[in-house]
């Protein structure tokens, strides 16, 4: 008896609480919510790739520290409506681009990363409340098909200051947003083959990596809706 009294406080010691993991994991309580913390881990996903789009297109309204940021009103003005007065090929431009990349594959890493910590400290394969995996799995979608690969004009005629607008106004695209939350929901609920055996890999790559293909697969049926002009933002030639 005296041994199993011993051996307790070092047992609940080995199963410390991994706060941050769980921080991350539940992405900061939103997997908290009694009903369906999926499809609300997908809408913080929306959410973000929204207010990153607006901050790029909007720098000056979140205050004058940001006034450096590359893309003024006047650059603005004249990539969308040919004002004269600015050179827009700046490189520039290509920094909030490499930024968004950067995100996903680092919310990919911490979610690999947390999801596992959590996942063992809770003794299930997949935690309800870990969504991580669905804002990660969201930004996927969102993002890959706005890839210029074989869309309309922008590999034929590239112009990178119109693509990073391109890019930054569609997903301030209502319509872009929508459809993508939409298909990330359907193909993340039906896991169609071979999505259900991406949930066999171990720890946080099976809790993320059925997300991702999930992802994989809303995204290129919103990239065929852009390639037919079903949801294109025009930009001058794009």
């Amino acid at each position: 008896m005296s041994t199993n009294l011993s051996a307790a406080p070092a047992l609940q010691a080995s199963r410390k609480k991994p706060r941050l993991a769980l921080g991350l994991a539940t992405v900061f309580g939103i997997g908290y919510i009694p009903k369906a913390p999926g499809t609300f881990g997908s809408l913080a996903g929306v959410v973000t790739a929204f207010l990153a789009a607006i901050f790029f297109l909007h720098p000056r309204s979140v205050g004058d520290v940001f006034s450096l940021h590359p893309l003024t009103d006047t650059i603005l003005r004249e990539s969308l409506f040919g004002a004269p007065g600015t050179n827009v090929h700046n490189a520039a431009l290509a920094f909030p681009l490499f930024i968004a990349g950067t995100l996903l594959l680092l919310l990919s890493i911490l979610g690999v990363w947390s999801a596992s910590s959590v996942a063992s400290y809770a003794c299930i394969e997949d935690p309800q409340y870990v969504v991580i995996d669905e804002v990660a799995g969201q930004h996927l979608t969102l993002l890959l098909p706005l890839i210029p690969i074989a869309l309309p004009h922008l590999t034929a005629h590239m112009d990178f200051s119109q693509y990073a607008i391109f890019f930054a106004l569609s997903l301030a695209n209502w319509k872009y947003l929508l459809w993508g939350f939409i298909l990330f929901r359907v193909f993340d609920i039906g896991k169609p083959w071979p999505i259900r055996r991406f949930e066999k890999l171990r720890g946080g790559w099976g809790i993320m990596a059925d997300d991702w293909m999930a992802g994989l697969y809303a995204a290129i049926l919103l990239r065929a809706a852009l390639y037919f002009g079903l949801l294109t933002v025009h930009i001058g030639s794009v």
